[in-house]
């Protein structure tokens, strides 16, 4: 199996390189209005937000900054298959303009006009995105009506073009069960609230570049793309910045389209790239050694496994993950300056299947057939 990666370093409020209805899946952590590191980029682009910065008008300059933003949301909507998914990271802004606290809600002004564009909304996560410093109250801490509340989350809105996703073909339907994820991943990456992500450093330290970055942890966009989207579909970010979707849509075997702004994160997109492969792996060998935990808790707690994952051998919860598979990252290929071809092992990992000869006769929840009990794992030797 093949993906390729295209970086465009162009201004994403118009994606003329990408056809109509041609992708499956955007997730992008856009700049946030109304927080400083970003002033410059959105007042570049339009002069009048520079003016109300200046003239402490914070409504005004907020407003017009999202205004930049909508024309990427438009575009959006234009190049999104139907049935196709939009994931946006954004937090909300806190500043002071002439003597003057408030709060700039950027996640409710994108809501806004998502929906005058037509997407359909669907459940948002909240994602705890803390800090430990010791000033991180603002205000005059514990005199009454002087402080406020301080912001330690960040929200993933998710809008959706049309109405849900249908897979028809044969082969459609034979990819998507291949791009299951675990039923224990389903419980927590499903939840409306993640507290077990940890926020990056959004400042780079090349002087010669831009201080700044709308970067999230890489495992938000891997979360999104494996919830929301099948192997081979095309991932895009409008807002690339140092590359974290793409690098996930490599680790995920999707293909993706990335535009950034700031041709100046180049070399570091390519660094990255260049690390994706061992990264990919550690990233898989987690997922299935997680499981295997899972599994030795859950037959302590409950017994035996109704199903076998085909690939893998190792009892899974549900029918829908036993055909589940991971796609070893194998090699990564710079075509030109600003396409990256992936190349992935279509076979399970051997140093996770487990050996048929090893099988043992252990109990069967709700009894299965003696045929299927043949293909079941050495339970016992895992859960030693």
């Amino acid at each position: 199996m093949e993906t390729t990666h295209q970086i465009i370093f162009e201004n994403s409020n118009s994606m003329a390189d990408i056809s109509s209805d041609s992708v499956d899946l955007v997730v992008t952590s856009p700049p946030y209005p109304m927080i400083g590191m970003w002033d410059e980029m959105f007042s570049a682009q339009n002069r009048k937000i520079h003016e109300a910065l200046n003239n402490h008008n914070g409504s005004r300059a907020f407003e017009l900054m999202h205004r930049e933003l909508d024309a990427v949301w438009n575009e959006v909507r234009r190049i999104l298959k139907k049935g196709g998914f939009v994931c946006i990271n954004i937090g909300d802004a806190t500043r002071t303009l002439n003597g003057n606290f408030a709060l700039y809600p950027n996640h409710s002004r994108i809501m806004t006009h998502m929906l005058r564009t037509g997407f359909t909304a669907l459940p948002e996560i909240l994602w705890r995105k803390q800090t430990n410093a010791p000033n991180k109250f603002m205000g005059s801490g514990m005199l009454p009506a002087g402080a406020y509340v301080t912001l330690e989350h960040e929200f993933i809105l998710i809008f959706r073009k049309g109405g849900k996703r249908e897979f028809k073909k044969n082969t459609e339907k034979t990819e998507r069960r291949r791009s299951s994820y675990f039923w224990e991943e389903r419980n927590v990456w499903f939840s409306d609230i993640w507290t077990d992500l940890k926020g990056i450093s959004q400042n780079l330290s090349e002087s010669k570049i831009r201080k700044r970055s709308a970067a999230f942890p890489f495992e938000v966009p891997y979360r999104l793309i494996n919830m929301l989207s099948v192997k081979g579909d095309t991932v895009l970010d409008p807002f690339l910045g140092i590359g974290t979707t793409t690098f996930a849509a490599m680790a995920a075997c999707r293909n993706s389209v990335g535009y950034e702004l700031e041709s100046g994160f180049r070399d570091l997109i390519f660094s990255g790239a260049d690390k994706i492969v061992p990264y990919s792996d550690e990233r898989i060998s987690k997922r299935i050694a997680s499981h295997l935990d899972f599994v030795k808790e859950r037959f302590k707690a409950k017994g035996g496994f109704k199903h076998i994952n085909n690939n893998y051998n190792f009892p899974v919860v549900t029918q829908q993950e036993k055909d589940l598979i991971f796609n070893e990252l194998i090699s990564v290929i710079r075509n030109d300056k600003n396409v990256i071809e992936t190349t992935y092992s279509d076979s399970p990992q051997d140093k996770f299947c487990i050996d048929e000869k090893d099988c043992s006769e252990m109990q069967i929840a709700n009894q299965i057939s003696p045929q299927k009990k043949e293909n079941i794992s050495t339970q016992l030797r895992l859960l030693e």
